[in-house]
């Protein structure tokens, strides 16, 4: 794959927290499902937007420990802190180490929290709203609908797209004399 565009960090449980159908999905059936659905929506939105993702799990209040990266897809990734760690803190080692390393050219964090904003600003990210990422992932979302079905539509022009592969080869036989 060709370097990201950007490495987009997601403060996980700001954004379902501010999504109103993964929190509710988070108060009605388990935490869990929450991340899971945020995971699939930012799978989709970063192999779009040719982000290199990293959703960030707080684990700050769990007593066993974590701080281990599960790849999810080859653009997207998810982190869980560290026992004692925040998503903050470790959003802003990211961020202050970001700066040092050339081959990570453009950060971008998302999250709704002013005093993170001030702080990854301050080392030279990008910030966006939570409420700007959902936006943006909803967009995306639709953009990648109506290509498909757009292709779907310029497939469907053509009589052999819509016939099952065996009529496919019983027509073939029958243009060319085959018995």
């Amino acid at each position: 794959m060709a370097s990201p565009d950007a490495t987009l960090l997601v403060d996980g449980y700001n954004v379902i927290g501010i999504w109103k159908p993964l929190a509710l999905r988070r108060d009605r059936q388990h935490l869990e499902a929450a991340r899971d659905a945020l995971i699939g929506e930012l799978a989709s939105y970063s192999a779009f937007q040719g982000y290199q993702t990293r959703i960030i799990f707080d684990a700050h209040l769990r007593r066993e420990s974590s701080g281990n990266a599960e790849v999810i897809t080859e653009t997207l990734e998810a982190y869980y802190t560290e026992y004692g760690e925040t998503a903050d803190s470790h959003i802003e080692l990211f961020c202050a180490q970001a700066r040092s390393q050339s081959h990570i050219s453009r950060v971008i964090v998302a999250t709704s929290d002013r005093a993170q904003q001030l702080t990854v600003t301050g080392y030279g990210a990008e910030w966006m709203s939570a409420h700007q990422l959902i936006q943006e992932i909803k967009a995306a979302t639709l953009q990648m609908h109506q290509a498909q079905r757009a292709k779907q539509k310029r497939n469907a022009r053509f009589l052999s797209h819509s016939l099952d592969p065996a009529a496919k080869v019983q027509l073939e036989k029958w243009r060319y004399g085959i018995d």
